[in-house]
């Protein structure tokens, strides 16, 4: 079984989603890999019911030993995770911002320098499927390629990291970069960043984003 300390970071970031404004009701799930496969938040439970026994454990195969079934969004979180192995977590949530520009279909450009986050010029939006398919799935991990953040049109949108805090604050970078983009298209035109200042910034970012005291 995976340790409390990992299932408690799970639930704690479900209900940083929840405080943040990222997420509403039981929209929203998290995964980090664990083992030979991973662990999710179940399907249905509200963010502040969560427990740490609530979370599902899943082999790549999708079978599991719990009597909570895992998030209808589980094919997602596996594919990404099998498909990517630098990639330790995945946050799938449903921000006001985020989650307009995936409504209406739209990238997201390089309007700011934070947009290096995400890996590249740009954050895409992945073409719609119905919520739990496999069709999603491949949408979402094309969206992703050389990218570690993207859009799901009509939907929401999916951070992922090396680990969960990682994952979980570039959930909150995209959410703020999406609210800015908004209003500065409410001012006027926006500035676009070129291919190489942005390539750029990429670079200094590999060292960049959030960590423990002892600098892990």
């Amino acid at each position: 079984m995976a340790p409390f300390a990992t299932r408690q970071a799970i639930v704690e970031a479900m209900r940083s989603l929840l405080s943040s404004g990222l997420s509403q009701g039981t929209s929203g799930n998290v995964s980090v890999r664990w083992g030979e496969g991973l662990l999710v938040t179940p399907s249905g439970i509200p963010a502040e019911q969560l427990s740490p026994d609530d979370l599902v454990e899943m082999d790549m195969d999708g079978a599991y030993d719990h009597p909570l079934a895992p998030s209808s969004e589980w094919r997602f979180h596996r594919d990404i995770l099998a498909a990517r192995p630098e990639i330790g977590a995945v946050v799938h949530a449903h921000p006001p911002y985020a989650t307009a520009f995936a409504i209406c279909g739209r990238d997201i450009p390089a309007v700011h320098y934070m947009i290096a986050m995400a890996g590249g010029p740009n954050i895409r939006c992945a073409p719609y499927a119905p919520y739990g398919t496999q069709a999603l799935s491949e949408h979402a991990l094309r969206a992703l390629d050389r990218r570690s953040a993207c859009l799901l049109a009509n939907h929401g949108m999916i951070a992922t990291g090396p680990n969960l805090a990682k994952a979980l604050w570039l959930a909150v970078e995209v959410e703020a970069l999406c609210r800015q983009y908004a209003l500065a298209l409410q001012i006027g035109t926006p500035v676009v960043l070129s291919d190489a200042e942005v390539a750029e910034t990429v670079e200094r970012f590999k060292s960049y984003g959030p960590r423990d005291k002892a600098g892990h």
